[in-house]
Parts: structure tokens; C-alpha cells; sequence
């Protein structure tokens, strides 16, 4: 193990931070260790800020690399590409909690990488990229008012579990990532099983307060060796600018945001804006004008005019109160030939939400590089277009917001879903945002579950989603004393208000959420009121779904695959197969079906098809393959061979039975190859199968069977054959031969001459087996 310059262990969380040895020209370097998974993290500020920039540029990348776990990456090239899924979603969960602790008017750019040096498959390093980035921050000398701490809690019977390993999160019905400093928290996500809003907020008291070790061992080690904060210039308003264009604003920016749409807001904003903009170009003329310092100013008007309006007045920019919901509407089946649809609006948001079943080979595989799953048979895919806001934009693959998205309303979901057992599909919902204003997420939960139940997927419970809001005034200590909760945020509070608190679940629990706040904590007070709220508003959202559809549709949709399951003998899985594959892709193509062997040895096999006529034909297939001949069932087979003592035919693939000449017809036949020809189609009824498993076959009963059928005839009745009686043992007193076969026996005294169809003992049998006809080898 590195062992560095400086370190500290996190009391009873078995984590070590050190510093001082590795990547020492970074403003701030760490690693942190958890069991033998390293991950290293460094943060590093720009000393001057780019041209025409008016944005704070951070950027937190989390890589994982493959000899981290002893492995080279897939693909020609053995290199890490693009970041994965994975990457991008710890990413996004180290960057939301850093970003709001970077002192207002902080311009430069900050980057903060992460890179996973090893892992032990045990410990999911995800929640430690956001401890070693608030360590390296906080040693660094970028201007951060941390530190913040961040766990996972899982509960598994009944108890919480701190860090819970990949194995035990396996186990537990909760996942809490939870983010906090000192005293409050900062950003919390996950899933749970349905998880009581009372259970829920237990669950954050206690993590909170193990947090509070992490950020103890940080404050330790900055003050073992954390650098002097360097000083960087605030790009703020000017003071004088700003109450310039205040006063020529007046009342009318007031007006311009109490607008019922989001268009003629920003259109009524905006000219406001240009109309400001050209007078003060007139009267301070093109080298005393800054157009960055106007979008500057109308930037904190703005934020001023919808906050005081909310704080001081209860209103918002859509007249609503703070508990109000804006108008909910909903449909499913919007579309044809896809399995499941759904069209859901909240206000301006909206979406349509389109699920499609798949088999399991559909599933989506994962790398599996730090442990936990290497699959998942359950997807959902977020697009925001720039349409949706009545932009234009590039237009192309997801961005992190959209997988972000995705992924909240993919893990809100999943908790309601039949297990695999059940229901072996492979399950994919697409989220197309039409409109967006707010919450777009939360629409995408609700248009989900719809989609999901018009598929005819058997769901547990609806689940809905909302969005909290909060607008708060600070006291002169810096904690929030006066504040507003707001139900079912648009943009522009988004925006300009200081929390999204986004609830998942049914009318029983919670199953996804997802916290981020834009100021520097929240109090447990106001977080379980935020709860309670949006258990209230859910009930509501549920009301509303359930006028649409109450409970999945009883039939999948017909454009949807049906599935069946057969059990078949784990020793039989070859010849399913056959060899290289030959035979079930042979299955494949002459069923139009699909053909799923479960890996784990079972024998379960699951059949994918589209129409009827293929899933009959399937499983007809797979039984043949798989099945034995059986005492009283008619086959139509296949003649493999013929002797003058009847026909050898294959009843199931690799299977056969023999057809005695005489069961041939129900007349007298004198040759074989009369009646039949090596390759001929025959139906045959298996007649008997004996002790050592030889099978008898007859053509003759089957085909009065079918006539009969056809004829509407009772069918007539043929007795089985009477089993031989074994030989008596051989007597002691027997006169021993003479030599030869029998000496001076007469050997036809007993039953006649031996010939092809005689009597005697054998009749049909070779006169050197006593054991009946053995079938001749290919």
C-alpha cells in the first residue's frame, strides 16, 4: 500500500485519507483507502479566467480503470474510451454537493478528477470520490467553504448498515447516499423498497451522524497540512451598475414575470432587458457599456422579484399558492404497434413514455469492475430535446443530465417491477420530453408507470413523483430563519430558488429520490417537512393516474412477445443445443421464435415468440429435442433405416424405435421397402418401451387412430403387447452339446424352419442374437 506523508482514519468506518507524497503540483491531492479499494483525487484551479467566459466551469470526472481490478478493457484498441454509465453518474453525484460551496462571483475554472487505483470488488468506492474531493479541496488553495462528508446507509433486517458492502446492498431495501456537513444536510439520492416516510427520516438522522467522523478527519488533516486559500477575484455586478439599472427597471421587471406561460414570461423579460440595455448604451456609450454586467444585474433583479414576491407575499409567478399542483392530464395507448404508451402533463411539462419488452437476451450488460451486478433486465432512457424549451441546440447523444435523469426515474421504478421469475422480460422505457418546465423527471416517473401498466406489465403499485421547492432567507448567522416550501416547482423557481427536492413512491413508500439544494444546507426540520409535503401531493398525482388506468392491463399487448417457460432435464441442455449450436438455431429459424437457456443449470428454457403459430411450433421443437418417446404417443418420424425385419424411426431427434414388419400394415408385408424408404415421413404410436429401454413402434395402430379422427369415429382400442416372460434359468441336468450349434438337435423340430417371417422362438430375430434386432451402426 502507498503510505504517504500525511493521514487519517475515519473513527469506526475503517477509512484512511493521506496526502503529502503523491501529485504534489496539484492545488490538492489525496487518496483514500476503504479495505483495499484506492482511489485517488486531485482538484486543481485555473489561475485567470478565459475569455468572454460568465459561467463557473467546474468539472468533477471520476474514471475507473480496468487494472484497478486486474483486467484489460475490452475492444481492439485495450484502452479506456468514453466514461461509462457508472463514471458519469458518480460524477454528477460528487459535483452537486461541491458546487454550491464555491464562493459566489468564483469564476475561475476548478476541475476535480478522480481515478480508481484499485478495487477489491467489495467496497463500492462511489460515495469516497466525494470524501477524497472534499479532502483535496479542503488542503488545497481553492477558496471551498467545506468540508462535506457522504455514506452510504442500506437497512437489512430491519437494521442500518453504514457502507453496506456490494454483497449486503444485495440484501438491503434501502440505499441512501447522503451528503452532509457538520450540521445539515446537502444532497441525498437512492431508492428504496416502499420505504414509510417515518422510516425514511430515521434513516437520515442516522446518517448524518456518520458524517460527522468523516468531516472530523478531514478538519484533522487540514490542519496537518492544508495550504493558505489563495485570493481570486469575484466577477459579481458592480455595485453602482446595479442599482443604475434598478432604477430604471422600476415596477416593470414585477410585471414582466407574472406571466400564466413561460414564453410570455421570458419574452416579456426580455424586452424589459433590451429596453434597459438601450439606454444606458446611449448614456454611457459603447466603452463604458458591458453587456455582461446588464445580464449581470437583471440576473440578481430577477431572483430578487421572484423571491420577495414568495417570501413576503405567498405568490408566485403562476398565481399559484405554495402547496397548489398545476393541471395534471394523462393517456395511455397513444400509440400504435408499440407494446406500452403513455402521454403525461404536468402544467408545461410533458412527456411521452413508450416501453417496449424484450427477451432476455435484451438485457443490458455491465462491467461489473468494482463487483455488484454485471446486468440489468430493466432500462429507462431520458431525452430532453432542445425543442422542449422552444430552443434550438445540438442534437445528438445523452449528456449527463440526461443520463442523471434517467437514472432517477429508472431506480423510482424498478422497486414496483415483477422479479424475473415471474416475468422474464427484459423491460425499456423511453421518456421523450415534449415540453419542459419543471420536474421533468418527476413527469417521467409518472409517465412510466403508465407506459408500464398499458404494456400489461404487473407492476406491484403505482408509483408517482413530485418536486419540492424551498426559498429561504438567511439570518445574520447564516442559519435559515424565514422560508417557503413550493409544490411542484417550475424552471424559473428551480432557478432561482435554493432546493429541488425530487419523492418517489406509492401509497405506501418511498422508492426514489434525489435532493440537490443551491445553498450550503438544510436543516432535518425542513427536509421532513419537504416529506410529508410530497407524501400529501403524491396521494393526489395517484388520484389522478388511477382515472386513466388503476391497475395493469390483463393481456400484453399483441405487438409484445409472449413467453413461456419449459423445465426440461439440466442433462438434456445439450441436445437442445445440439452441436456448435446446430439445433436450437435450427429451432430458430423454422420457428420464427426465440430460444433462452438460463446459465445457472436449472433447466429453465424460455421461449420468445410473436405470433401463436411460432410459439406452438417452439415448443414443439424444444420438447422433441428434449423429451423421450413415450408409451401411447403418436409421432410423425422419420425412417432411418430398414431391414427385412421392419423400420428403424426416429421419433425425436436422436431418439428411435423400431417398427416390426408386421406393424407396418394391417395386411401381410413381405418386404419393408414396400411400405416405407430410408428418409419417408412416417406417423408411429409407441407401443412399448422395455426394461432396457428398446422402444416398439406401430404404424399400423397409428394410422387406424388417424383415420379414425378424421372420420369422427370412435377410436378403436388395440391392446398392448404382452411382455415376454424371461427365459428360465438354464437347467443343471442339460446334456451338454456335442460341438457346433446344437450337434445331433433337430433344428427344426421345435418350431419349425427359421426363416424371415416364421415362427419358431425368434420369428424376426437375427439368429445370433437372442436378444431381439440391434440396430445397425452408421
Amino acid at each position: 500500500m502507498i503510505k504517504q506523508k500525511y493521514s487519517v482514519t475515519v473513527e469506526d468506518l475503517d477509512i484512511t485519507i493521506e496526502t503529502g507524497t503523491i501529485a504534489k503540483q496539484a492545488s490538492g491531492a489525496v487518496t483514500i483507502r476503504v479495505g483495499e479499494t484506492v482511489l485517488f483525487v486531485a482538484a486543481t484551479a485555473a489561475n485567470s479566467l478565459r475569455s468572454g467566459q460568465d459561467y463557473f466551469p467546474l468539472s468533477v470526472d471520476y474514471r475507473e480503470k480496468f487494472s484497478a481490478a486486474g483486467r484489460f478493457p475490452g475492444g481492439y484498441f485495450k484502452r479506456e474510451g468514453r466514461p461509462s454509465e457508472r463514471e458519469i453518474l458518480t460524477s454528477r453525484l460528487c459535483d452537486r454537493p461541491l458546487r454550491p460551496l464555491f464562493p459566489k462571483g468564483f469564476m475561475n475554472e476548478v476541475q476535480v478528477i478522480g481515478l480508481l487505483l484499485t478495487t477489491d470488488l467489495v467496497n463500492d468506492p462511489d460515495v469516497h470520490m466525494v470524501n477524497a474531493s472534499s479532502a483535496a479541496l479542503m488542503i488545497s488553495d481553492i477558496p471551498w467553504n467545506g468540508p462535506v462528508g457522504c455514506v452510504r446507509i442500506g437497512q437489512i433486517d430491519g437494521e442500518f448498515v453504514v457502507n453496506p458492502t456490494n454483497e449486503e446492498q444485495f440484501a438491503s431495501d434501502l440505499d441512501i447516499v447522503y451528503v452532509g456537513n457538520a450540521t445539515e444536510m446537502m444532497m441525498i439520492e437512492g431508492s428504496g423498497e416502499q420505504i414509510p416516510e417515518d422510516r425514511f427520516i430515521e434513516a437520515l438522522d442516522f446518517a448524518q451522524k456518520q458524517v460527522e467522523k468523516i468531516i472530523a478527519a478531514q478538519v484533522k488533516l487540514a490542519e496537518m497540512c492544508a495550504k493558505p486559500k489563495r485570493e481570486f477575484e469575484l466577477y459579481i455586478c458592480e455595485p453602482e451598475f446595479l442599482q443604475r439599472v434598478r432604477d430604471e427597471v422600476g415596477d416593470s421587471l414585477n410585471e414582466a414575470v407574472f406571466q400564466s406561460e413561460r414564453s410570455l414570461r421570458e419574452a416579456a423579460v426580455s424586452e424589459v432587458k433590451s429596453d434597459v440595455g438601450e439606454k444606458l448604451l446611449a448614456e454611457l456609450g459603447e466603452e463604458n457599456y458591458d453587456p455582461d454586467q446588464l445580464r449581470m444585474a437583471f440576473e440578481v433583479l430577477e431572483e430578487e422579484v421572484f423571491r420577495s414576491n414568495i417570501l413576503d407575499k405567498g405568490r408566485r409567478v403562476d398565481e399559484r399558492s405554495g402547496e397548489d399542483l398545476r393541471e395534471i392530464s394523462c393517456q395511455t395507448g397513444v400509440l400504435p404497434r408499440v407494446h406500452g404508451s403513455a402521454l403525461f402533463q404536468r402544467g408545461e411539462t410533458q412527456t411521452i413514455v413508450i416501453g417496449t419488452l424484450g427477451t432476455s437476451k435484451d438485457t443490458q450488460d455491465m462491467d461489473g469492475l468494482t463487483g455488484g451486478a454485471r446486468s440489468k433486465s430493466f432500462i429507462l432512457h431520458y431525452n430532453f430535446p432542445p425543442y422542449s424549451v422552444g430552443e434550438t441546440g445540438r442534437f445528438f447523444g445523452p449528456g449527463r443530465r440526461e443520463i442523471g435523469h434517467g437514472a432517477l426515474a429508472e431506480r423510482s421504478l424498478l422497486p414496483v417491477l415483477p422479479s424475473e421469475d415471474d416475468f422474464p422480460y427484459s423491460v425499456r422505457l423511453i421518456s421523450e420530453i415534449m415540453e419542459s418546465n419543471g420536474s421533468t423527471s418527476m413527469a417521467s416517473v409518472c409517465g412510466g408507470c403508465l407506459a408500464l401498466m398499458d404494456a400489461g406489465v404487473p407492476i406491484t403499485d403505482m408509483v408517482a413523483g413530485i418536486s419540492v421547492g424551498l426559498v429561504a432567507q438567511a439570518d445574520d448567522s447564516g442559519k435559515i430563519g424565514k422560508y417557503v416550501l413550493l409544490t411542484d416547482i417550475i424552471g424559473a423557481e428551480d432557478h432561482f430558488g435554493d432546493m429541488d427536492f425530487k419523492i418517489c413512491g406509492t401509497r405506501n413508500g418511498i422508492t426514489g429520490f434525489q435532493l440537490d439544494l443551491k445553498i450550503q444546507g438544510i436543516s432535518a426540520e425542513i427536509a421532513k417537512e419537504a416529506i410529508y409535503r410530497n407524501r400529501d401531493v403524491r396521494m393526489k398525482i395517484l388520484d389522478v393516474m388511477a382515472e386513466e388506468i388503476a391497475e395493469p392491463r390483463k393481456e400484453l399487448n399483441k405487438h409484445a412477445p409472449r413467453i413461456h417457460q419449459v423445465m426440461i432435464d439440466p442433462e438434456k441442455i445439450g441436445a437442445l443445443i445440439g452441436p456448435g449450436g446446430k439445433n436450437i438455431r435450427r429451432i430458430t429459424e423454422i420457428s420464427g421464435a426465440q430460444i433462452d437457456i438460463d446459465d445457472d443449470n436449472s433447466g429453465k428454457v424460455l421461449i420468445f415468440a410473436t405470433s401463436e403459430e411460432s410459439m406452438k411450433r417452439a415448443i414443439e421443437e424444444v420438447e422433441l429435442s428434449t423429451g423421450d418417446i413415450e408409451v401411447g404417443k403418436i409421432y410423425n418420424g422419420i425412417v432411418r433405416g430398414a431391414k427385412e425385419f421392419g423400420a428403424f424411426v426416429e421419433c425425436l431427434p436422436g431418439k428411435e424405435g423400431l417398427v416390426h414388419i408386421s406393424e407396418l400394415a394391417d395386411f401381410r408385408v413381405n418386404n419393408v421397402e414396400d411400405v416405407c424408404k430410408v428418409g419417408d415421413e412416417m406417423w408411429v404410436k409407441c407401443i412399448e418401451v422395455d426394461e432396457r429401454g428398446r422402444v416398439r413402434l406401430s404404424r399400423r395402430i397409428a394410422m387406424a387412430e388417424r383415420e379414425a379422427i378424421e372420420k369422427g369415429e370412435p377410436i378403436p382400442v388395440f391392446e398392448p403387447p404382452a411382455r415376454r416372460e424371461s427365459r428360465p434359468p438354464r437347467r443343471d441336468d442339460r446334456r451338454p452339446r456335442d460341438g457346433g450349434r446344437g450337434g445331433d438337435r433337430d433344428r427344426g423340430g421345435r418350431g419349425g424352419p427359421r426363416h424371415g417371417g416364421g415362427g419358431g422362438r425368434g420369428g424376426d430375430r437375427d439368429r445370433n442374437d437372442n436378444r431381439g434386432p440391434r440396430r445397425p451402426r452408421d
